[in-house]
């Protein structure tokens, strides 16, 4: 059963999305959530921000299982990236370039405005990082090759999609995956030999 709580965060989640945080306000939350400003404040005290927070951490989540789900799916870690940004290339051209995530977009707007939101993506990235970095690890890839193999990662799934809203097209989004993909290929290998020595 869905709660008006929950309600507000999808809600607010779209808006995010196609609005940004600083072009949503609090009475589109509350006409797209079906509830009462009342009611957003009564969940969320904080306001807009507090909301913002919940939305992030939510999201940040969710596509961190994402991730997850592919990878358990793919034990092998090249066809893993593959996959993801295959599938992520796929669902961008199928919402018309709406922005998938907003984590990253209102990362950049609140960043030196908001200190609560700014924490909260933190968390969210570096949740996505750590993720990325344990699945390299036990793909046997060298933990400090999957350290930056991982931050890189993220990095460039953030500006790719950026990049392929702007233009548009998922030619940026690909291209990048042909770089990473080569870079976990061609990534030093941690051997269960070498470990046991």
């Amino acid at each position: 059963m869905v709660t008006t709580r929950d309600r507000i965060i999808v809600a607010t989640n779209e808006l995010f999305r196609r609005y940004g945080y600083n072009g949503t306000s609090l009475s589109q939350i509350s006409e797209a959530a079906e509830a009462t400003t009342g009611s957003i404040y009564h969940f969320f005290p904080g306001g807009k921000e507090a909301l913002g927070v919940a939305v992030i951490d939510t999201t940040g989540a969710v596509y961190r299982e994402l991730f997850e789900s592919i990878a358990a799916e793919h034990p092998d870690p090249v066809d893993a990236f593959e996959n993801f940004f295959d599938s992520a290339a796929d669902v961008l051209e199928e919402s018309d370039f709406v922005d998938p995530c907003p984590i990253g977009t209102i990362a950049r707007e609140v960043a030196n405005t908001s200190e609560p939101l700014r924490r909260a993506a933190e968390r969210a990235f570096s949740s996505w990082i750590a993720s990325a970095e344990n699945y390299l690890i036990n793909s046997d890839i060298d933990p400090d090759a999957a350290d930056d193999l991982a931050t890189m990662f993220v990095a460039t799934v953030e500006g790719g999609f950026v990049l392929s809203r702007t233009l548009r097209c998922t030619d940026p989004l690909r291209a990048i995956a042909l770089h990473v993909v080569a870079a976990v290929s061609a990534a030093p290998r941690t051997t269960h030999a070498t470990l046991a020595e």
